[in-house]
């Protein structure tokens, strides 16, 4: 590990790695790219220093140099201890001279102490992807909370955090829900959760999902993609809810709804995907077939009672890099991935440069928007404005070559107008 008062990364010489899949993000990620190339012209970000707390991608890495182009000073600590991906820190660093603190596989302590480090550099604008860094801010260095102009928050999980902080008074910044943008959740979640979702669960276990029994717990645009993603692979979906309006959703698009209680003894894969916790039980993994995998690709790993598996369990033991095997009492099977934690970061890279250059150009322009309205905005949730968001669509089209419609200027008078009928 190399640490120094600006750093602390697993190792610099994989610096040359780094920056080669830093590059190759870069070419797929065509909106941040001019997003980018305008903030190194107008310089909006300049002076203002920001502290991320996100997944340590070549993604992500990008997002920090349209930040720093922009003027920023930028430093970067990971949101979850296995997304970090070493290589990535150290070209960040090395090639970059942008600071950061994180390595794959960090104990807690150390993911805290990360933190702490990125708070150290006193940012004026927080960005998360989960709430941690701002529940941090909050709890231990309320002394800091007036120098923050603003949050960005990326996730579904860090947006339920933030809201739950806001009805309780005890938001005291501005924060902008980066995942209420539609370019965001309805793109990030569904199309990126799902492959990268499916993809770590193959290169963790090297399953063939076909005629698998597949139960995803959550219906939500997470849960969407990845239903859609594994009955495109031949399983056989099955979904679990507990609102009705996504149940019946699922319903409608020919998945099979059940309880989990139910779904446990027929499944052969369980995935959450719902920002809650203790959705798997160990009531229901004790009922779960000989064999089952189970992985999550919510925010944090607590959606599976992973404790009281390994409480009840009579052995555990690492049989692939990213699977551990319980046997249980009657020397049944379990298969757990990635420790629980997100499986598509834990066992493979997360999601396409594709689908993330439209939430990172959400990102980088709500940074931009916070600065704008400095000293104008209440202590609460924020989502972008439409125009902009919008705007990031019509980029991310111009970037694929595709042409839309326009609406002429009847069709405009006659959408505002209400006397003209049959």
């Amino acid at each position: 590990m190399k640490k120094s008062n600006m750093y602390d990364i697993a190792d610099i010489k994989l610096a040359r790695t780094g920056k080669r899949k830093i590059e190759w993000a870069q070419v797929h990620m065509p909106v941040l790219t001019l997003i980018g190339n305008r903030f190194d012209k107008d310089k909006p970000l300049k002076g203002i220093n920001i502290g991320a707390c996100l997944h340590v991608t070549s993604e992500t890495a990008n997002l920090m140099l349209a930040l720093k182009s922009g003027g920023a000073k930028v430093y970067l600590c990971a949101c979850n201890p296995l997304s970090t991906q070493d290589e990535i820190a150290a070209s960040l660093v090395s090639d970059f001279n942008i600071p950061v603190f994180a390595v794959r596989g960090e104990d807690k302590k150390t993911y805290y102490r990360h933190i702490e480090a990125i708070l150290d550099q006193r940012p004026q604008i927080t960005m998360d992807d989960g709430g941690d860094l701002i529940s941090v801010l909050h709890k231990d260095r309320v002394n800091q909370l007036a120098e923050v102009i603003g949050s960005n928050e990326e996730t579904t999980t860090g947006v339920i955090r933030l809201k739950a902080m806001e009805r309780d008074n005890a938001l005291k910044i501005p924060v902008m829900a980066v995942n209420y943008s539609m370019t965001k959740h309805m793109f990030d979640n569904r199309y990126g959760t799902g492959q990268s979702t499916i993809d770590g669960i193959m290169r963790a276990t090297n399953l063939l999902l076909s005629g698998k029994k597949f139960v995803v717990c959550g219906y939500g645009w997470c849960g969407r993609g990845l239903a859609q993603r594994a009955r495109g692979m031949g399983a056989s979906v099955t979904v679990t809810e507990v609102d009705a309006v996504k149940a019946l959703e699922a319903v409608m698009d020919g998945f099979t709804v059940m309880p989990i209680s139910d779904a446990s003894p027929i499944g052969d894969i369980f995935v959450t995907v719902t920002g809650d916790k203790n959705v798997i039980t160990w009531k229901n993994i004790q009922k779960m077939k000989d064999g089952s995998v189970l992985a999550n690709s919510g925010h944090f790993n607590v959606e599976i009672d992973v404790a009281e598996m390994e409480k009840q369990a009579t052995k555990k033991s690492r049989i692939r890099p990213a699977v551990d095997e319980y046997i249980l009492k009657d020397g049944s099977r379990r298969y757990l991935l990635g420790e629980g934690r997100l499986i598509n970061l834990a066992a493979a890279e997360g999601h396409p440069a594709e689908v993330m250059d439209m939430s990172f150009a959400n990102q980088a322009l709500a940074c931009e928007w916070l600065v704008i309205n400095r000293g104008k905005l209440e202590n609460k949730v924020y989502r972008l404005p439409e125009n902009l968001d919008r705007e990031i669509a019509k980029l991310k089209l111009v970037a694929m070559g595709i042409k839309i419609d326009k609406l002429t200027k009847e069709q405009k008078n006659y959408l505002s107008s209400w006397q003209e009928g049959t």
